[in-house]
């Protein structure tokens, strides 16, 4: 399917969101995806994300969570809020943001959300999912844990990929034995010969073809899981 794509506004409290929207064919309402960019911003390779994301039927928002504000003060408070209080900062809240914005779309099943994330974004994905139970499920990649970390208990589904050769593989050991202890639905796995960022096709440093389309595959399978059906009432 062809997406269709334009760059949006989300108006709101505080500072100017911007973002970049990709819908799939047909009226909807679909199931959606949020796309959390890496610390480099909303790219073209974020883009293409949204956009392979609306090709298998998804509306997809990647949203910028550096829009209207100085990048290098923005990261530098995005990291201390992840290593202070991941669970209530800008970045959490510009996210929950653009939740609202996407939710009451017409295109969009509003009881069909969840949400993939990069680095950073993967980190501020789980952390938004322990305090926003919109989201039905999240995939995050190469992402840090939440502090504390005993958020991760109130996690909606999971399914993560994490490079072996990455400081963040521990990590995602560390999720998949606490989702598994809480009983929590979750697809977590460690590519061992994979790098950081193996999932970005457009850094050829450290794109990892194999890893990438089989993290690609489960992410589809899980999202069709959980995001393709209403919720039951």
């Amino acid at each position: 399917m062809e997406a269709r794509t334009r760059d949006v506004t989300l108006a709101g409290d505080g500072a100017t969101l911007t973002g970049h929207l990709a819908l799939p064919p047909g009226d909807g309402p679909h199931p959606a995806v949020v796309v959390i960019h890496e610390i480099s911003g909303l790219n073209e390779q974020i883009r293409g994300v949204a956009d392979r994301f609306a090709g298998e039927g998804y509306a997809a928002l990647a949203v910028d969570l550096f829009a209207d504000r100085n990048r290098a003060l923005c990261m530098a408070r995005f990291m201390a809020g992840l290593m202070l209080n991941a669970l209530d900062h800008q970045g959490i809240r510009d996210l929950r943001r653009a939740l609202d914005w996407l939710a009451v779309r017409p295109e969009v099943a509003e009881d069909r959300i969840g949400a993939v994330g990069f680095c950073m974004g993967g980190s501020f994905a789980i952390a938004w999912a322990a305090t926003d139970d919109r989201l039905r499920a999240v995939a995050p990649f190469y992402a840090q844990n939440p502090r504390p970390f005993e958020a991760v208990r109130r996690l909606c589904p999971v399914v993560g990929s994490y490079p072996g050769r990455d400081f963040t593989a521990p990590m995602g050991r560390r999720l998949d034995r606490a989702l598994e202890e809480a009983g929590i639905d979750h697809d977590i796995v460690v590519y061992p010969d994979a790098r950081h960022s193996f999932f970005n096709d457009r850094n050829p440093r450290s794109y990892d073809p194999a890893a990438s389309e089989d993290a690609w595959r489960r992410t589809l399978a899980y999202f069709e899981r959980f995001l393709r059906e209403p919720t039951a009432p």
